[in-house]
């Protein structure tokens, strides 16, 4: 049983830099003025990346707010609108750049920086982000869609589409106006106390979810990684700091960050238990938490699966996750009681279509987008669009990495490294893929302390990012494979858009991950 792996710190060559040389970090004070000059710089970086990149997305209708197709209101602009020029899309990706940059720099020189520089940079980058529009997707009117669709008209969003209530005043800004909703009970039901805030309040209610369900996924980590005796300087910083969960998740609302923080959740209650149980060696306690800790666990992460079902994939590897299977057993009884509380939940809320959004998640997977790997390893053997059976290999190759995962976790390996793997595999594996999915990694790597996972992650995130620059335009699907129809739907005096970051709508019924 590999019983130690998971508190044994980040070595020093790995990608946490020095922090794992003494089982923490260097004192600041102690730290090469050179370095923490270079992380300072990184901060500064990012923060100029941010505050430029809203700014510019504030000052006029540009691609970068898809949302701007409902009208271009104050409150939507934000406080942010004339502090400087419009973007261009070289503008973006120039900024966009910046912020890699800086994090890469952040990364390599966090061990040197006071833990609070890079608490101040991260809390600041947020509150710029909550000031800035909803950049590079609608989907945050699309909650607002579902919500107002089921308090203000009486229609089940599981049943109806919000093209079923086209006077509603949220209806010129939804991007997905004929699907259902593909978020659970949770989500969907705590979203109804929205719709009496009207429009303007009910986008600046879900910026302020998202900006502080992120905040606090990154809280959890840095106290996750304190209580396996780490520093938390580099976890915190790699979560924190991502680029695509600033400018994709945070930067568009998104409801992916309570998803990352119900599993940031599952892993603080798991380190916690695990330093209150101190079980040594050999007497059926894993290093990742005493069994107390990994109930927790599996209700954080039912929780989430009452957000997104994605979420669940990490579940069985919670149940798993304790060296005998009597404990086991108690893990997976947790798991099963909050599972039947969420479907409770949905009952109340929506009776015979509690599990409907799982029907909207399958209408979703019908859908490919361009820029995920069996799109794009379909064009690159010459196959033409995305073939099911394509889809179905990629499907097989994620059902054989998950069940490798488990039988590891069943053998004793780290829960939260193989949980890793699983998601990235999932995210690979899928034809839908939406950049911001990348964020649900972060606190699996952070914390995992396997170093090929976490530059997995980064490569993941690297590409998640790429696909929204001009200059992966020669790497990626030529501009031939990108060509737009219009697409007509019956539904009376309603016409059918879709502008998500620039999806665009294609021939091979596929949709592209640029604008």
């Amino acid at each position: 049983m590999d019983t130690l792996q998971a508190a044994t710190p980040i070595p020093r060559t790995g990608v946490a830099g020095r922090e794992g040389r003494h089982g923490g970090s260097a004192p600041a004070e102690r730290a090469p003025t050179g370095a923490r000059a270079l992380g300072v710089l990184g901060l500064l970086a990012i923060l100029a990346g941010v505050l430029l990149l809203c700014s510019g997305a504030a000052s006029a209708p540009t691609q970068f707010v898809p949302s701007r197709a409902g009208g271009w209101p104050s409150w939507l602009a934000g406080p942010l609108a004339g502090l400087s020029s419009p973007l261009g899309s070289h503008g973006f990706q120039n900024l966009t750049l910046l912020m890699c940059a800086g994090y890469g720099l952040v990364l390599v020189c966090a061990w040197a920086l006071p833990l609070r520089a890079l608490v101040v940079a991260i809390v600041a980058a947020h509150v710029i982000l909550l000031l800035g529009p909803p950049l590079l997707s609608q989907d945050v009117f699309g909650y607002l869609g579902y919500a107002r669709l089921g308090a203000l008209h009486g229609l089940d969003p599981y049943s109806h589409v919000p093209a079923e209530a086209p006077a509603d005043a949220v209806f010129g800004f939804v991007g997905w106006p004929f699907k259902h909703s593909p978020y659970g009970p949770l989500f969907t039901l705590g979203s109804y106390a929205l719709a009496p805030l009207g429009l303007a309040g009910g986008l600046w209610a879900l910026k302020v979810l998202a900006a502080v369900s992120s905040l606090g996924a990154i809280a959890l980590v840095g106290y996750a990684a304190h209580a396996l005796g780490r520093s938390a300087k580099w976890p915190v910083a790699f979560v924190g700091l991502n680029p695509v969960l600033l400018e994709l998740a945070v930067g568009g609302a998104h409801n992916d960050t309570l998803v990352m923080a119900c599993l940031a959740l599952a892993l603080a209650l798991a380190a916690r238990g695990r330093a209150r149980a101190r079980a040594p060696a050999g007497e059926g306690e894993v290093a990742t938490g005493g069994t107390e800790g990994l109930r927790g666990s599996a209700m954080a992460v039912v929780a989430g699966v009452g957000v997104k079902i994605a979420a669940g994939v990490v579940l069985p590897f919670v149940v798993l996750a304790p060296g005998r299977w009597q404990e086991r057993w108690r893990v997976l009884a947790a798991a099963l009681a909050a599972l039947a509380a969420l479907v409770v939940v949905g009952l109340v809320g929506f009776g015979s279509h509690t599990l409907g959004f799982l029907d909207a998640v399958g209408e979703q997977q019908q859908l490919v987008a361009t820029h995920s790997a069996p799109a794009e390893t379909a064009r690159l053997v010459g196959l033409s669009g995305t073939p099911t059976w394509w889809r179905h290999l990629y499907l097989a190759g994620f059902c054989v990495v998950l069940a490798f995962t488990l039988w590891r976790t069943l053998r004793g390996s780290d829960w939260r490294v193989m949980a890793g793997w699983a998601t990235l595999a999932l995210l690979v594996s899928t034809a839908w893929l939406l950049p911001w999915y990348a964020i649900w990694l972060l606190p699996l790597a952070a914390l995992g302390g396997d170093r090929r996972l976490t530059a997995a992650t980064l490569l993941f995130c690297g590409y998640a990012i790429l696909i929204h620059l001009p200059v992966a335009d020669p790497l990626l699907s030529p501009t031939a494979h990108r060509t737009v129809e219009h697409v007509h739907l019956a539904v009376p005096g309603v016409r059918h858009r879709l502008e998500l970051a620039g999806f665009k709508v294609l021939h091979d019924v596929q949709l592209d991950l640029r604008w």
